[in-house]
């Protein structure tokens, strides 16, 4: 039998953490929890967690600057819960390697269907070499991607993107992120660039590019891939 997904909440709100127990053990995930921010980079250290939901109102340091500590050695999971939800502060939280963010209140089965993307995500980029979604398979090794098994023509711009939009399925890319990723620093402030290659590969991929299923614009901040 597998071991459960261990989950450590670092999070100052007794509500929050009783709501977070409940509904993550229910779903047979294994909890823990730090009151601030010093013990949650210690149990973050010392126990190894799957994955790490993290409040940036913590009452000891910021959240954003924990993360960033975190982030300069735990490589798996990082989903924010915070009542922050400016724009600035969820890009700097992406930026800063989170991979999700959700403002609070925020509802329970949705907290759910992120921690499985997450955690889904982190699995394929492991074991699979070949990703499928929809009509759409991408094999990674030879940089072929087929729908209904045939090949589509990409630009290798486009299949950049897309291969890094896959990759990292579920979790928010900011504008800035792919910009950098996909055509370098000098480009990190042309976002209507990338509008232009997202659309574009909304028209291969999706079914209907007006209304797409698989590229999702969020708002001001990025995109997110989601499978279906």
């Amino acid at each position: 039998m597998n071991n459960p997904v261990e989950i450590l909440i670092i999070d100052d709100e007794v509500q929050i953490r009783k709501l977070l127990e409940i509904a993550l053990e229910s779903n047979g995930y294994k909890t823990f929890f730090a009151v601030n921010a010093k013990e949650g980079l210690s149990l973050s250290a010392n126990h190894q967690p799957d994955l790490i939901i993290l409040d940036l109102g913590l009452p000891d340091e910021d959240g954003q600057l924990v993360l960033e500590r975190l982030r300069e050695w735990y490589k798996k999971p990082i989903i924010i819960l915070s009542v922050k939800n400016t724009e600035d502060e969820i890009v700097k939280a992406l930026d800063n390697g989170a991979n999700d963010y959700l403002t609070k209140p925020f509802r329970t089965q949705e907290l759910l269907a992120r921690i499985r993307s997450v955690l889904r995500n982190l699995a394929q980029k492991e074991n699979e070499p070949i990703i499928e979604f929809g009509e759409i398979s991408i094999d990674f090794t030879s940089r072929i991607v087929k729908r209904n098994d045939e090949i589509l023509k990409l630009t290798t711009t486009e299949y950049n993107l897309l291969a890094i939009l896959v990759k990292n399925e579920g979790k928010v890319l900011t504008h800035q992120y792919l910009l950098k990723e996909v055509w370098g620093n000098s480009y990190s402030d042309q976002t209507q660039y990338l509008r232009v290659f997202v659309a574009q590969l909304r028209k291969k991929i999706e079914a209907d590019s007006n209304h797409p299923k698989f590229i999702i614009t969020e708002s001001g901040v990025g995109y997110r891939f989601n499978t279906g």
